[in-house]
């Protein structure tokens, strides 16, 4: 069977990382390359939390088989592909010991209608993914959905890995609802995405919810326009879809747009796969060659210089961007452990701020209301609160280490949005607080309040028959009675006061245990996360500045080798250099042709 094209160029471009010694490159071009070859179509579906992500992909299977409501949410990848039986499995780490670092994993299956639950069920930091097989007409093509937690959505665990599958995607299902245009941070993320796979198609959900719904689309695709982001756009809604399904109408069918994307899917992805491969391929050869290219321009405009004195400068040239390189290596990660010192710092404090404001309406509640009344509405109100606060202050540090990133950027010589990571949040970073523990309610029965009422009585009838013997009367009489009575009612007021008092000292104290348990444990996973952050940024900009100072020595290499050759072998090299680079033009055209695009000019 004849290779595709594709394969034939992604091939040679391998063989030239080889020819140029760019191990890096070539392991890099090799993994993409097997990822290619397998005959499985990876859509992933990608958005903000609360979009409509999962009921999309529940729509266009017609199957409930991943989370939906406001209290459930998709929380590790779901993977929904094709099967002649119905089935599920939870992929989950083999280790027992909780870890951030790579471990073996194990398939556990489990009853497909309780796949949802299982994973809700299981620490997320055990689970690596959900896999479910379903018969399904659009999945026998080879067609997978990727069902991926909420980008920024505290609860996920596992969302750092939605941009790790984007660089193993065949496509990509951008989801935002109709309720509001896309965001600054919706247009950031799409752009991100289409860097790593250009196949994008962004999905406007809950058309039925808004009655505005096509002035909001129009505007989306100004918006994508005016970005430069050259993506379809389809409006959709998968409640009418799904109610479709369960009345046959065909009318409501295609009011909800999903003929338009089910045609979109088959058109694009399932029937372009080989035109899915080209474009990939494409944007991931480029970049190699390009860098390829760079030491090579660099030999023969050294090499095309009339004068020794020339080709020294240029061999000092080379030189002072290395050093300058280095210095700034030292620069940048300075800025990183400044700045995540003082990220970790001021996160801490903006939870403990909050956490005291809390404490203080606790405080001032239980200062008039009784704890014995209306526990359960105060316990969802505590929770409710402490959820908040742990929402704004861990979405802070995020924003915060975005912004850290982007300075640490603007460290390296050429500043451009493309250096930035993906993604820099954590795969295990939040655990659930545990209960509030209620106090002990002291009960004050009726038995209790007579034997009080008694013992408070006995006073106010021995004072004032003493009092009344005097004047002749006997010693329990109508006065002593009734200051008897009025005596052990007294009494009963002040020990229901009393018991008051002490149920709301208690209902304070174990509020204020259960929210030094949340700071200290949320403090924790803060801490850890920022440190998870800090190892991250340092990674991806060490292993950014290695390849860059690794691009600039060969080019320094190339301008020393320059100086050390007489005449003749600089010109046997001049030559070889230009047939090298002649290859790596021809081969950036071919690599151009694939995706579409108009071949660029790589020579000097």
């Amino acid at each position: 069977m004849m290779a595709p094209p594709w394969l034939d160029v992604l091939d040679e471009t391998i063989g030239a990382c080889a020819t140029h010694r760019r191990p890096d490159l070539e392991a890099r071009l090799r993994e993409k390359r097997a990822q290619q070859v397998d005959p499985k179509l990876r859509v992933l579906v990608i958005g903000e939390s609360k979009q409509g992500k999962s009921q999309l992909v529940n729509a266009l299977i017609n199957a409930p088989v991943c989370a939906v409501g406001d209290d459930i949410t998709t929380t590790v990848p779901t993977f929904v592909q094709h099967s002649e039986t119905p089935s599920a499995a939870l992929v989950r780490n083999a280790s027992s010991r909780r870890s951030i670092m790579n471990a073996p994993t194990e398939r556990v299956a489990v009853p497909i209608e309780q796949v949802t639950k299982q994973v809700s069920a299981i620490h997320s930091g055990e689970l690596v993914r959900a896999e479910i097989g379903i018969p399904r007409a659009l999945l026998t093509s080879g067609l997978v959905l990727i069902d991926t937690p909420g980008i920024g959505d505290t609860r996920s665990a596992n969302t750092a890995s939605t941009f790790a599958t984007v660089l193993q995607a065949d496509a990509v299902l951008m989801v935002s609802d109709a309720t509001g245009e896309l965001t600054s941070a919706e247009l950031a993320l799409l752009k991100k995405v289409m860097a790593a796979c250009p196949n994008v198609t962004v999905v406007i959900t809950k058309t039925d919810l808004c009655p505005q719904w096509r002035t909001v689309v129009e505007r989306n695709r100004s918006h994508l326009a005016r970005a430069g982001i050259p993506a379809k756009l389809l409006p959709v809604s998968a409640t009418l879809r799904l109610r479709a399904a369960k009345t046959g109408d065909q009318v409501l069918n295609t009011e909800s747009g999903f003929p338009d994307l089910l045609a979109c899917l088959q058109r694009d992805i399932v029937a372009s796969a080989d035109l899915l491969a080209r474009r990939a391929v494409s944007v991931v050869a480029s970049s190699v060659i390009s860098q390829l290219v760079t030491p090579l321009r660099e030999e023969l405009t050294t090499h095309d210089s009339s004068h020794t004195a020339a080709t020294i400068s240029t061999l000092q040239e080379a030189q002072r961007r290395v050093d300058e390189l280095r210095r700034r290596s030292a620069r940048w990660q300075n800025v990183l452990n400044d700045e995540m010192a003082d990220l970790v710092s001021d996160v801490e404090y903006d939870l403990r701020d909050r956490t005291r404001k809390i404490l203080r309406e606790v405080d001032k509640t239980f200062d008039e209301a009784d704890p014995a009344q209306g526990w359960e509405q105060f316990e969802q109100w505590l929770e409710d609160n402490l959820n908040d606060a742990a929402t704004t202050n861990f979405a802070w540090l995020m924003e915060r280490a975005e912004w850290v990133a982007e300075k640490v950027a603007r460290n390296f010589p050429v500043y451009r949005e493309d250096i930035l990571p993906g993604s820099i949040l954590p795969d295990d970073v939040l655990d659930p607080v545990g209960k509030l523990d209620k106090p002990k309610i002291e009960p004050f029965t009726i038995t209790q309040k007579v034997f009080t009422g008694l013992r408070g009585s006995y006073g106010g009838v021995l004072m004032f028959g003493l009092v009344t013997s005097l004047a002749g009367m006997p010693l329990i009489n109508v006065i002593s009675l009734g200051a008897g009575a009025l005596f052990g009612g007294k009494t009963i007021k002040d020990e229901s006061d009393a018991r008051l008092k002490r149920r709301q000292a208690a209902a304070k104290a174990a509020a204020q245990r259960h929210v030094d348990d949340f700071f200290i444990k949320f403090s924790k996973d803060c801490r850890d996360a920022g440190r998870y952050i800090q190892r991250s940024l340092r990674n991806h900009f060490a292993s950014l500045a290695e390849e860059m100072q690794e691009t600039l020595l060969e080019s320094a290499r190339s301008a020393k080798r320059a100086v050390q050759d007489d005449a003749s072998q600089r010109d046997q090299r001049q030559r070889e250099a230009r047939r090298e680079l002649d290859k790596l033009v021809t081969l950036y055209k071919r690599v151009q042709a694939l995706g579409g695009g108009a071949a660029m000019e790589l020579s000097a």
